[in-house]
C-alpha cells in the first residue's frame, strides 16, 4: 500500500502500488544523491523489469513511500535495499514535487557520502558506477542517454554546481 498525498502533502488516502501507478496517484517517494570522498556520484543502471522508466540511468537511490512509513524511514530503507548502504549519514536536502505522464510525487531529497561497498539489489539495479561530476554532466547532456527525467530535473542542477 502507498500513502497517497494532496496538493498539500497530506496524506489523505492509501491504495495499493498498482493502482497509485495506473491512475498516476499523487504520493511520496525519496531519494538519495550518493557521493564518495572524492566528490564522484554513484549512477546506476535500473532494471528492464521496473514499473516507470525501465533500464534508465539514475543518479538518485530511493523510492516510494508505503502508506503508514515515515519519509526517513522510508530514504534509509530504500538505500539499503538497493545499493546496500546502511549506517550513511544523511543530509537533507530541499523538498521537491515531479510530475509526468508516468508518475506525480512529492520528493523527501537527502545525499550522503559513502566508502563502503555498493551491493546492487539485483531485481532494481542492472549496473552502477562512481562517475565525476563532469562525466556525469556530460552524460545528461547527451539525448541518446536515457536517463531519469525526475532525477533530472530534481537534482540535476545541483549536480550542475559541482562541475
Amino acid at each position: 500500500m502507498v500513502a497517497i498525498l494532496s496538493n498539500d502533502n497530506v496524506v489523505i488516502d492509501a491504495r495499493p502500488r498498482s493502482v497509485m501507478r495506473r491512475d498516476n496517484l499523487r504520493h511520496a517517494a525519496t531519494g538519495v544523491l550518493v557521493r564518495n570522498p572524492a566528490g564522484d556520484i554513484y549512477v546506476h543502471r535500473r532494471t528492464a523489469t521496473k514499473d516507470v522508466y525501465p533500464s534508465y540511468y539514475d543518479f538518485m537511490a530511493g523510492g516510494v513511500v508505503a502508506a503508514g512509513e515515515d519519509p526517513y524511514d522510508a530514504v534509509v530503507r530504500e538505500l539499503a535495499e538497493e545499493l546496500g548502504i546502511s549506517g550513511a549519514d544523511l543530509v537533507k536536502l530541499p523538498e521537491g514535487d515531479y510530475a509526468d505522464d508516468a508518475t506525480t510525487y512529492h520528493a523527501y531529497l537527502y545525499s550522503c557520502v559513502w566508502d563502503g561497498p555498493i551491493r546492487h539489489q539485483p531485481s532494481e539495479v542492472a549496473w552502477g558506477a562512481w562517475m565525476s561530476p563532469a562525466e556525469l554532466i556530460s552524460k545528461l547532456d547527451d539525448p541518446s542517454w536515457p536517463v531519469m527525467p525526475d532525477t533530472a530535473a530534481l537534482i540535476g542542477p545541483l549536480v550542475r554546481t559541482f562541475g
